[in-house]
């Protein structure tokens, strides 16, 4: 069974920074596309970013980019982004995904909180 937890989120003031990580397991990670999803409050949820099985390309929504960046370690089964310059609209509940949609396969996700 495809298995997938992220964590790292928690409590942040806006233009602070998060790394969040996700462990894989249960499929082939190494040559699987990976995404972020997020989830906010009384809001549907919301592909954040993609990356490509080899780790090129990225993708990013408009409203992350330059400001979120996605990575992954194969060797590791490992999934990861790096957010920078929080927003308190980024407040949401963040997810990894198999695919490019990130909506398949959607693991247990971690509460990212953007607040003075």
């Amino acid at each position: 069974d495809v298995q997938l937890q992220a964590s790292g989120g928690g409590l942040v003031q806006p233009g602070g920074s998060l790394r969040l990580s996700c462990a894989a397991s249960g499929f082939p990670f190494g040559s699987s596309d990976m995404s972020w999803a997020r989830q906010a409050p009384g809001k549907e949820p919301e592909w954040v970013s993609t990356i490509f099985s080899g780790g090129v390309p990225t993708v990013y929504a408009a409203s992350v980019k330059g400001r979120f960046t996605i990575s992954r370690d194969n060797a590791k089964n490992m999934l990861y982004l790096q957010m920078n310059s929080l927003k308190p609209e980024n407040t949401a509940v963040y997810y990894c995904a198999t695919g490019r949609t990130g909506s398949a396969n959607r693991g247990q996700g971690t509460q990212v909180t953007v607040s003075s």
